[in-house]
């Protein structure tokens, strides 16, 4: 990862067309990391090359949109048979993949928005679950667009302004994602903790009454 870092650094005025393609492979489960190309990325808009910020920016959504479709389709068409290799069967283990199932039924948008904060392989296997379960593509599609540009816009911005400080940053990157998904997940855990007791109180007087 260090070496594909500093090879698109070096090679910075064609870095969108590399972030891209780098992040479409991570959509097919090689191992490279989504979010160390969006630090890249960001760090370079910020410190390297200014006036390709918006490109680098668009390379890194649409990769990590597309890359989704990928993800997708690869459980969608595979299904089952992906469960035969070892490294599926750990990521998209029986377990795993009812909890997605029941959270999305519940919360729908809410588990792609959520997925798409969670590093470390997971996100792919969300995906992948999705396509295996076989969710209205259209639907998906439409939901992980919002989803994707507010991870993506959130994460971005943020490595922008911190992009002066890379050496520090790139050295506490899985920190800053903790933190960063810590406090999204407060923040969704809130939502509906409120919806919760919101539901509650207009259910309280039908009981009431009954």
């Amino acid at each position: 990862m260090d070496a594909l870092v500093a090879w698109i650094i070096a090679h910075a005025n064609h870095a969108h067309w590399f972030v891209f393609a780098a992040i479409l492979l991570a959509g097919m489960n090689i191992p490279i990391s989504a979010d160390f190309i969006i630090i890249a990325s960001a760090v370079l808009a910020a410190t390297t090359v200014p006036e390709h910020a918006v490109h680098l920016f668009l390379a890194v959504f649409l990769g990590c949109y597309f890359s989704a479709w990928i993800a997708y389709w690869i459980g969608r068409i595979l299904g089952p048979k992906l469960l035969r290799w070892k490294f599926f069967a750990k990521l998209l283990n029986p377990a795993r993949m009812e909890r997605t199932k029941r959270f999305y039924e519940k919360h729908g948008f809410l588990t792609l928005l959520v997925g798409r904060f969670i590093p470390f392989g997971v996100r792919n296997a969300i995906f992948m679950s999705t396509g295996m379960s076989r969710m209205h593509f259209g639907k998906f599609l439409l939901k992980d667009a919002l989803a994707c540009f507010i991870w993506t816009g959130a994460s971005f911005y943020l490595f922008y302004m911190l992009g002066q400080n890379y050496h520090t940053l790139y050295g506490h990157v899985k920190t800053f994602n903790l933190l960063l998904f810590s406090v999204f997940s407060l923040s969704v855990i809130g939502i509906i903790w409120y919806k919760r007791k919101k539901k509650a109180k207009l259910a309280a007087p039908d009981i009431q009454e009954k």
